[in-house]
């Protein structure tokens, strides 16, 4: 009989392809039936796990640590969540559509079936913060999303420079 170690996968599962699926799936179906683009689902990929960082009172707190430096996860989450989302499309759990205005992502008719079985605390947590930023979203018009996102960003890349300044002049 083999070893725990050689029967373990090897990649690192935290931020796989898998995990940021399940999570954009997650999203897509509490802002169902709203279609989001991959810009869009890379910003809501990251709040859903630091919605702390929406300065809005009412929100949750965060499901990851609020760590230094997290505006740079930005940078390489979007071909994350690209992939990602390519991999629940490939599962029959998202929809791909072209538009006039570019591709866009949806919850598929089986997303809801195969949530339903993720009851684990982090996922329930998960669902319940999608849904809360669902319910501040999904019914705003793209433009005004994206504005108040990318107010957000804005500060995030501003606060990034500090840190980054900061940590130069300690060295």
């Amino acid at each position: 009989m083999g070893s725990v170690d050689r029967l373990a996968p090897s990649a690192h599962p935290f931020n796989s392809t898998l995990e940021t699926g399940i999570r954009a799936l997650v999203v897509l179906e509490a802002f169902h039936p709203r279609r989001c683009d991959l810009l869009e689902m890379t910003w809501l990929d990251h709040l859903v796990v630091h919605t702390g960082d929406l300065d809005d009172p009412e929100a949750p707190s965060s499901l990851h640590p609020d760590l230094p430096n997290r505006a740079a996860e930005l940078v390489v989450r979007r071909p994350l969540v690209e992939k990602s989302l390519r991999l629940m499309q490939q599962l029959h759990l998202v929809d791909v559509f072209e538009t006039e205005d570019g591709i866009t992502f949806g919850a598929s008719d089986d997303a809801p079936i195969y949530l339903d079985l993720l009851q684990a605390p982090y996922s329930v947590a998960l669902k319940e913060r999608a849904q809360w930023m669902a319910e501040r979203f999904a019914n705003k018009p793209a433009v005004e999303m994206r504005d108040q996102m990318e107010k957000r960003i804005r500060r995030w890349t501003v606060d990034f420079r500090v840190e980054e300044t900061f940590a130069g002049a300690r060295a």
